[in-house]
């Protein structure tokens, strides 16, 4: 396995070379051997600086990028939603695919998530069709929740080359939720024990 030598969070000067990396890692030639890659699923660019400037600009908002030897590895969106966490725009460089790096940045970004917004859950929507992708979540934790959408056209990430593609949510129950539901039961039979 490859270790990442730092996480950090992005800033505005990033996202041109953050979009490129994430076009490259999913948006390739079509039959690129990259892991992560949608091109035959879907045309056109999966992002773009001003729509990632525009997620750094949101509140409870943040991207956090991987870095290997001075160069962009990864990166990975982070977004508070209710009392949730969602995770997107998650890839890794090519160069960098099949190393250990984005276990590295899921799990890095599933901590800070915890830390920094405290959320019920960590919730992701991916692609139905892309089943390795998920078996890759499903080996970190997350359940298919049997929520189904249709391919989201007018977010402006591609046009789907297939009929009839399905997004689907992909959830994982947070330690810190799991935490504070045994602190509420133990404190609650502490009162019990006390009155009695």
């Amino acid at each position: 396995m490859m270790d990442i030598d730092g996480f950090q969070i992005a800033c505005a000067a990033d996202l041109a070379q953050i979009a490129s990396m994430v076009n490259l890692a999913y948006r390739p030639e079509s039959g690129s051997s990259a892991w992560t890659h949608e091109s035959d699923l879907i045309d056109g660019c999966r992002t773009n600086s001003d729509y990632l400037a525009e997620l750094i600009s949101k509140s409870d908002s943040t991207i956090i990028t991987a870095l290997r030897n001075n160069s962009l590895a990864g990166c990975i969106h982070i977004e508070r939603e209710g009392r949730n966490c969602h995770l997107g725009l998650f890839a890794v460089h090519p160069k960098f695919q099949e190393k250990g790096i984005g276990k590295q940045l899921l799990e890095y970004a599933e901590q800070f998530s915890l830390k920094q917004y405290h959320p019920e859950k960590l919730v992701m929507t991916v692609l139905s069709a892309r089943l390795e992708l998920i078996e890759f979540y499903l080996r970190r934790g997350y359940r298919r929740t049997g929520v189904f959408g249709n391919y989201p056209l007018s977010a402006g990430i591609g046009t789907p080359k297939l009929h009839g593609l399905k997004i689907e949510t992909l959830e994982k129950q947070s330690t810190f939720s799991t935490v504070n539901l045994l602190c509420i039961q133990t404190n609650s039979i502490k009162d019990t024990y006390e009155q009695n």
